[in-house]
C-alpha cells in the first residue's frame, strides 16, 4: 500500500502515522524527496478542498494555543474532525526550534478525532512555514474537515496565513496599546475577525480594545478597503448630483451597507474559561455561509492557489540560483569584495545574476 493510500484510508494510527510521514516527505529538501512529495500530492489532490481553512494569529503570549484547544474540543464535540498545524519559530543562531505549542493542548491532543503537527518556521517569513499548504492539502485528504494554521508569535506585518486560509481571525489582547496601534495598517486590516482574548483578566479593557478596533476597521473601510468595515447606507432622499469621487464615495457606503458582504466583527471571549467559543463558531458559520453563497469563497482559493504556483516558482528560482556553478564560483570573491568594501552590495549581486544567465540568453553578449 502506497503512502497515498494510508492517507487515504480509514481514521486510526495507520492513517496518523501516514499523514506524519507524508508531512515530514513534503518538508524535506532532498531533491529525491521532492520528487516523491511532488507524486503524492499529485495523488492527494482530488481529495482536497472539502475542509474549511482557519488561520489564527496574534502576538506572542495572546493565548493561541489556548484558544486553539478549546474551539478544537468544541468543534469534535459537534462531530467535526480537527487538524492543527502550529508553527514553532526557529533560531536564526541554531536554526533548531522547541516544537512546544502541541504541550500546551493536552485535552486536544490526545483526541482521536483531532491531529496536531508542529513544525518549524526554518527562516520563512510570514509567521508561517515554508510547506504549510501542503500540509494542509495532507489533512483534507485524510478527511479533517475543519484545518486550523497557528502561526508563530506575529506583529504588524507577518500577513502570509491569511493568504493561504479561507478565514484569518487576529487575536488581540487587552490594554495592549491605544487608539493609533489599533489603526496602524498590516494585519489588522486583513483579519475577518478580530477576537480579543483573556477578556476576564479585566473586562473594561477588554471593552475598550474592541471599541479602538472597531473604530479601526471602520476606518480601514473608509479609506482603502470599503468592503470589509461596516457604514452608513446611502440615504435614498439625497441629491443624485456631485462629483465623481462624491459618487464612487457613496457607492462604497453601498458596498459596506451590503449585505451580501462580509463586514469584519470583534468579539471578546476568555478561551482558558471557555467563555466565548459558540459565539466564535456562531460568527465562523455566518462568515461561511455568506462567503459561499456569494462565491467569494471560491474565488479566494483560486487567487491563492496562483500565488502558491508564483510563491514556489520564486523558491525554485532562489534555489537554482544558489546550486549554479558559475555563481557558486564566482560568490566566494563577490563576498569578499562586498565585507572589504571594495565593490557595492548592489554591484554584486548584478554581477552574480549575470552568471547565473544562460550563455545564450538576450544580454549577455553571447551570439
Amino acid at each position: 500500500m502506497t503512502l497515498a493510500q494510508r492517507v487515504l484510508g480509514e481514521p486510526g494510527p495507520v492513517q496518523r502515522r501516514a499523514i506524519a510521514k507524508a508531512i515530514t516527505l513534503l518538508e524535506s529538501t532532498r531533491p529525491d524527496h521532492r520528487a516523491q512529495a511532488d507524486e503524492l500530492l499529485t495523488a492527494l489532490l482530488p481529495h482536497t478542498g472539502k475542509s474549511f481553512r482557519l488561520g489564527i494569529s496574534g502576538v506572542p503570549g495572546v493565548g493561541k494555543s489556548t484558544f486553539i484547544e478549546a474551539l478544537g474540543l468544541f468543534l469534535i464535540g459537534r462531530g467535526h474532525r480537527v487538524a492543527v498545524l502550529t508553527i514553532d519559530p526557529s533560531s536564526s543562531i541554531s536554526g533548531g526550534s522547541i516544537l512546544g505549542d502541541k504541550t500546551r493542548m493536552e485535552k486536544l491532543s490526545v483526541q482521536e478525532r483531532a491531529y496536531i503537527r508542529p513544525s518549524p518556521s526554518s527562516g520563512t517569513l510570514g509567521g508561517v512555514a515554508e510547506k504549510t499548504r501542503e500540509a494542509m492539502l495532507v489533512c483534507e485528504a485524510a478527511g479533517y474537515d475543519f484545518v486550523i494554521v497557528e502561526t508563530v508569535g506575529v506583529g504588524q506585518s507577518e500577513i502570509a496565513v491569511a493568504g493561504m486560509t479561507d478565514m484569518f481571525v487576529l487575536m488581540q489582547l487587552p490594554n495592549a496599546g491605544d487608539d493609533l496601534q489599533a489603526i496602524k495598517k498590516g494585519v489588522v486590516e486583513l483579519a475577518d475577525l478580530v477576537v480579543i482574548n483573556k477578556a476576564d483578566l479585566d473586562p473594561d479593557a477588554a471593552t475598550r480594545a474592541r471599541a479602538q478596533v472597531t473604530s479601526a476597521l471602520r476606518l480601514f473601510g473608509q479609506h482603502g478597503n470599503p468592503e470589509r468595515s461596516p457604514g452608513r447606507p446611502k440615504d435614498a432622499n439625497a441629491p443624485s448630483g456631485g462629483s465623481e469621487q462624491s459618487e464612487r464615495g457613496g457607492l462604497a457606503l453601498q458596498a459596506r451597507h451590503h449585505q451580501g458582504i462580509w463586514h469584519p466583527q470583534v468579539l471578546q471571549l476568555s478561551a482558558l474559561l471557555g467563555e466565548g467559543v459558540d459565539r466564535f463558531w456562531g460568527e465562523v458559520e455566518n462568515f461561511r455561509r455568506l462567503q459561499t453563497s456569494n462565491g467569494s469563497m471560491v474565488s479566494r482559493r483560486r487567487h491563492q492557489a496562483l500565488s502558491w504556483m508564483w510563491e514556489r516558482i520564486e523558491a525554485g528560482l532562489r534555489q537554482a540560483f544558489r546550486e549554479n556553478a558559475a555563481v557558486r564560483a564566482l560568490l566566494p570573491q563577490m563576498t569578499r569584495d562586498v565585507e572589504q568594501g571594495r565593490v557595492a552590495a548592489s554591484t554584486a549581486a548584478r554581477r552574480l545574476l549575470a552568471a547565473a544567465r544562460p550563455a545564450t540568453e538576450p544580454g549577455t553578449g553571447a551570439t
